[in-house]
């Protein structure tokens, strides 16, 4: 117990690319309008949502879930990422990567599940229109939010745990911009290969199963769509639909080619450029995908910002 205690090092070095010092400005630049844009984006939907009542729906009662997870989620990391960046010594506490972990993980967790969740209530809205109040009444809106909460923060103390049990041995520089489970899992200094199986596992539970039923939902909403008569409940049908596909791909698709690959030396900075697009990238594009494709998002904050221009004058 005593070694593995003394592995444990007070702080982390991330590496990030110091091996190619060129890209730390326009690294620097891309993360900070990313930032900018996202923490933006998010709470002027959060913001919206809120404060129109003809919003108060099922779909943008989770729109709202997926914003605030958008918005804690790139806080967690990029803060740190840019504070590094401007530094000669890119270095994190180990508290501080401690809580980069979990909060990382239990936020990424969670909106694998509220995805699919997002789904399914797109899903009972068009293929079962006449019974969608029924279905998605307040109270399961309300229980199936938290129970994608519940789930990704269960996930993260568990993997988490799993993660900052492994010995050290003194190692202490992440290849990374900030601590990842598979990141943290190279540092260690005995076999890990059982990690690596319960990580393949969880990602199984929190991926692919999601993605699964997401694409099943969606064949469903395509078969439902397809019948619809008019050409304009069609294009609206698909435009409400299409917003959530794209944010459902960019999320999914970089999530699982970085946790379901087998690892490779080849892939390194593939898996961290995955890692940005996933982390930092996807929060940024969410809000403006979802205002600039939906028409009632866009009129809402026509009203919001005419409302704000009354008060004013």
């Amino acid at each position: 117990m005593n070694w593995v205690n003394k592995s444990v090092p007070q702080e982390f070095i991330l590496l990030g690319f110091t091996d190619q010092p060129w890209l730390e400005i326009p690294l620097f630049v891309m993360f900070l309008f990313s930032y900018i844009l996202t923490i933006f984006g998010n709470l002027t939907i959060i913001l919206v949502l809120h404060l129109d009542f003809k919003l108060h729906t099922p779909m943008y009662f989770f729109l709202s879930n997926l914003s605030l997870l958008d918005l804690c989620y790139t806080t967690s990391t990029v803060p740190q990422m840019l504070v590094n960046i401007c530094n000669t010594r890119k270095v994190i506490s180990y508290g501080g990567c401690v809580a980069q972990l979990f909060i990382f993980l239990a936020l990424g967790s969670t909106e694998c599940l509220l995805l699919a969740i997002m789904s399914f209530d797109r899903f009972v809205a068009i293929c079962r229109p006449l019974h969608y109040s029924i279905v998605m009444h307040q109270r399961l809106c309300l229980q199936l939010a938290a129970a994608s909460w519940i789930s990704g923060f269960s996930n993260s103390v568990l993997q988490s745990t799993w993660t900052l049990k492994m010995p050290l041995c003194g190692h202490k520089e992440v290849d990374h911009f900030f601590c990842e489970v598979p990141a943290l899992l190279k540092l260690s200094c005995v076999e890990t290969t059982a990690n690596e199986a319960e990580l393949f596992f969880i990602s199984v539970l929190f991926l692919l199963i999601p993605v699964t039923l997401v694409l099943i939902s969606y064949a469903f909403i395509v078969q439902a769509v397809l019948r619809i008569q008019s050409a304009e409940g069609r294009r609206k049908a698909f435009g409400t639909c299409g917003s959530h596909l794209i944010v459902v791909s960019l999320f999914y698709g970089t999530a699982i080619s970085m946790y379901l690959q087998p690892p490779s030396p080849r892939s390194k900075d593939r898996g961290k450029m995955v890692s940005l697009f996933y982390g930092i990238i996807a929060p940024m594009l969410n809000p403006l995908i979802y205002t600039l494709r939906n028409k009632e998002v866009k009129e809402a904050f026509k009203r919001l910002v005419a409302r704000v221009f009354l008060i004013k004058k």
